[in-house]
């Protein structure tokens, strides 16, 4: 079924004494193969429907899993078994003029049965084919070659092109309607139009009177880089906010002069000017995107066609004197069709991933700090601005008036900056009504609340240290006591927060630090040490070990301690701007991991305690 050709759909008509011949049948045939093929193509779509997945097997073939695929004429491939083929066996091979080809599958069929002719029509053919089989064929074309799946055109877009010369072409694309008081996407690219190996950076300021930027600017400064490799593209994406009011004439231009273009470095001259017209319309987007999808009729839906071939991968391959090597296999390129079976499955995936929080409100966590759910709804928390423990000081036997002892060093968990941090005196006491013990805190001075239980007099006071994210607990007693150690209460509360450039002004401090800068492991434990930003975005951060035989670091920051027992430092610093930096540290011991957690917990819950 090619283009508009099968649209006039024709089917047998039938009465009494009707002789019926081998032509009315194939009639028969063709009605309902491209009544079926027709809605194929204009419901389903071209593409993968499940399967047809590329395996490299060695450097001479390759295995194409069983699945099913619809072509470009709504011709159903299936392939019911996988099939292992070598590289050089497929058709196209000997015909291919680059080192990258195309893995493509197309519909095939197959005469099969073949029975003897009682009338054949021609003397020399004894012999008819009974049955017609569906099958396919697999074949090699070059890359560049490959036809795409026809997608017939649309209004959707408008934008153009910014900046072209023999070497480079920058292109600007947006929706033409954008639906009022909604996010839209501007896409900016470059791509490569030569062999010639130069640099290329362009910078230009684009005016928006209906579109507003981040810092509420209706200009958008756009800046990027030109790759190396012929038709390499490279794509930045923009999003502004349009204004509530419709608006059935605004625009989007080139502010004069602002345009820069470097070429190997040198700067050279750009046009300037650019002028391209939209919308600002009272649509929702899924009901826009329907529009304009809806909008292309039937003749330019059927007008042009491929060449029925469905890609399966791209096959990057390396040329010897005898034969072509598989490098490398690329299924980014394959095509799916989202299926209606599938939708279920499809969005319960989708679901775990989201380019933003979908929730702000963070009033609702569970105890351990993770969301709850409220009204059907997921709650993302923010960074922990609040944390608690307790910590035991020990004081010796019979201590004395004006002793001072001090705690260890307590990791907060709230990271570096800054960090206020109070104890209470915890001791256990009698209720009056019921004759229980409970557990109780004072926070200041006990004895306001009278002498009950292990109340004893003391004063209290923290050290914090900001840059590590930890503090010291200082104690003075007030009198003699005959107790072992003391227990504390620390409540420790997040000072800073997250602020925005406008809040913050040009010239605020910026810096990195470690969520939890120290950590103890035992020998070849692992820790990822996750890194905070403070007035600054999230940018690429380098991992690196300040001492040999110190460990092992992962460029993504996953450290692996040595089996020497000792406390090594981590160095953390911006990739780009290696003055921002800060300090991790691993505290290793031989113990097991296993026995540091039993003696973590045994202190939280005051087991084998005096």
């Amino acid at each position: 079924m090619k283009g508009s050709e099968s649209l006039a759909f024709s089917r047998n008509r039938y009465y009494r004494g009707k002789m019926l011949t081998s032509a009315d049948f194939d009639a028969e045939q063709r009605y309902m193969n491209n009544k079926r093929q027709f809605v194929n193509r204009m419901v389903t779509g071209a593409g993968i429907v499940c399967g047809l997945n590329v395996v490299s097997l060695d450097d001479l073939s390759f295995m194409v899993e069983s699945g099913v695929a619809l072509d470009d004429t709504g011709r159903e491939i299936v392939m019911d078994s996988s099939v292992v083929k070598k590289l050089s066996a497929l058709s196209g091979f000997e015909t291919l003029e680059s080192g990258r080809a195309s893995l493509c599958i197309r519909y095939q069929e197959n005469e099969t049965q073949p029975v003897y002719a009682v009338d054949g029509q021609d003397g020399d053919r004894e012999f008819e084919y009974n049955r017609i089989e569906d099958g396919y064929e697999l074949f090699l074309i070059d890359a560049d070659k490959a036809e795409e799946a026809f997608e017939a055109e649309t209004e959707f877009y408008t934008g153009g092109i910014l900046f072209e010369n023999q070497d480079y072409q920058v292109r600007l694309r947006l929706p033409r309607d954008i639906c009022a008081g909604h996010y839209v996407k501007l896409e900016v690219e470059v791509v490569k139009m030569s062999d010639a190996k130069t640099t290329f950076r362009y910078e230009a300021v684009l005016q928006t009177p209906a579109l507003t930027a981040a810092g509420g600017e209706q200009e958008l400064s756009v800046s990027l880089e030109g790759g190396q490799e012929k038709e390499s593209r490279i794509v930045k994406e923009y999003w502004m906010l349009a204004q509530t009011e419709v608006c059935e004439d605004t625009g989007i231009m080139v502010k004069a002069g602002s345009v820069r273009v470097w070429i190997d470095g040198g700067q050279c001259p750009a046009n300037a000017g650019f002028s391209y017209k939209l919308n600002i319309v009272e649509m929702a987007p899924e009901l826009l995107a329907a529009r304009e999808i809806s909008r292309v009729n039937l003749e330019l839906r059927s007008f042009g066609q491929g060449t029925g071939a469905i890609r399966l991968a791209d096959i990057t391959l390396v040329r010897t004197e005898s034969a072509y090597l598989i490098e490398q296999v690329d299924e980014s390129v394959r095509r799916y069709i989202p299926t209606a079976a599938d939708g279920w499955k499809r969005k319960e995936y989708a679901g775990y991933f989201c380019k933003q929080y979908p929730f702000t409100d963070n009033r609702a966590l569970s105890a351990d700090g993770t969301a709850k759910k409220e009204n059907g709804e997921g709650l993302i928390p923010e960074t922990l601005l609040i944390a608690s423990g307790t910590v035991e000081i020990p004081i010796g036997d019979h201590a004395k008036k004006g002793d001072i002892c001090y705690s260890d060093e307590i990791m907060h968990g709230l990271g570096a900056g800054n960090i206020y941090v109070t104890v209470g005196y915890e001791s256990l006491e009698e209720d009056g009504l019921t004759g229980n013990t409970a557990r109780t805190t004072v926070y200041g001075d006990p004895h306001l609340f009278g002498s009950a239980g292990q109340r004893v007099a003391a004063e209290s006071a923290v050290k914090v240290l900001n840059d590590k994210g930890s503090f010291v607990v200082g104690i003075k007693l007030k009198a003699n006591i005959d107790m072992i150690l003391l227990t504390y209460r620390w409540v420790a509360i997040r000072c800073d927060r997250e602020r925005s450039a406008e809040e913050i002004g040009g010239d605020a401090l910026q810096g990195i630090g470690v969520v939890t800068p120290t950590v103890i492991l035992g020998a070849g434990e692992r820790y990822f040490f996750a890194v905070e930003y403070l007035n600054m975005k999230p940018c690429s951060v380098t991992y690196a070990l300040t001492d040999h035989d110190s460990g092992e670091i992962s460029a993504d920051g996953i450290y692996t301690a040595p089996s020497k027992e000792g406390v090594y430092e981590i160095r953390i610093y911006c990739t780009d701007r290696p003055a921002i930096h800060t300090y991790a540290y691993a505290i290793v011991k031989k113990k097991a991991v296993q026995e540091i957690q039993a003696a973590d917990t045994a202190a939280d819950t005051g087991e084998g305690l005096l």
